[in-house]
């Protein structure tokens, strides 16, 4: 059977020449194809600039017909860095997100210092509002750092354990809060006695 099988390959080894159609060409990347991938991104969400162009450098060879194509894009403001930052900016407010750590995520994503100002500005966000819905969610209604009253005097030990208390879970929601991006006059209000 292997006989078989090898001279078939060699009888049309030796007929290939013949009777071979032409190969078809190295596939060439189109504007259009290119176009239809961003739209396609873009469809989903809206991508920065940068974002959007080392996604379909990833996808696509030709740099220069990408950077081309997105130029349309942006010319016909299909894709727009501006709306993209009021975009990312509503989205990470409605997280529980503070200025710093947006403007952190938007630089990361290629967005320019220019376009983060214009956002911040256009969406005008009440940073103090936002900071005290961050933190009702996370740590609830209550700000209140102070156990329970025992209903006796404290000793001085029992004291100075209750304060130390305070003073870490204090501590420990100012981290919170400034992990989340938010500036000390954004929430020092939530943490007082």
């Amino acid at each position: 059977m292997a006989r078989v099988i090898m001279a078939f390959m060699a009888d049309q080894s030796i007929h290939s020449d013949a009777q071979a159609p032409a190969s078809p060409a190295e596939p060439t990347t189109s504007a259009g194809d290119v176009r239809i991938a961003a739209m396609d991104l873009l469809a989903r969400r809206e991508h920065a600039r940068s974002e959007l162009q080392s996604k379909l450098e990833r996808r696509f060879d030709d740099a220069a017909l990408v950077t081309r194509v997105l130029d349309d894009l942006a010319a016909e403001n299909l894709q727009s860095d501006a709306r993209y930052a009021e975009s990312l900016l509503r989205q990470r407010m409605g997280r529980g997100y503070g200025p710093v750590r947006i403007r952190q995520e938007m630089r990361e994503r290629g967005v320019d210092q220019e376009r983060i100002s214009a956002a911040l500005e256009a969406v005008d966000p009440d940073w103090c509002e936002a900071a005290t819905l961050a933190f009702q969610r996370k740590f609830g209604q209550s700000r209140g750092l102070h156990p329970e009253d025992p209903g006796e005097p404290p000793s001085y030990d029992t004291r100075r354990e209750a304060q130390q208390q305070r003073l870490k879970e204090k501590a420990r929601r100012m981290r919170f809060m400034q992990y989340r991006g938010f500036l000390p006059e954004h929430f020092r209000h939530l943490l007082e006695d």
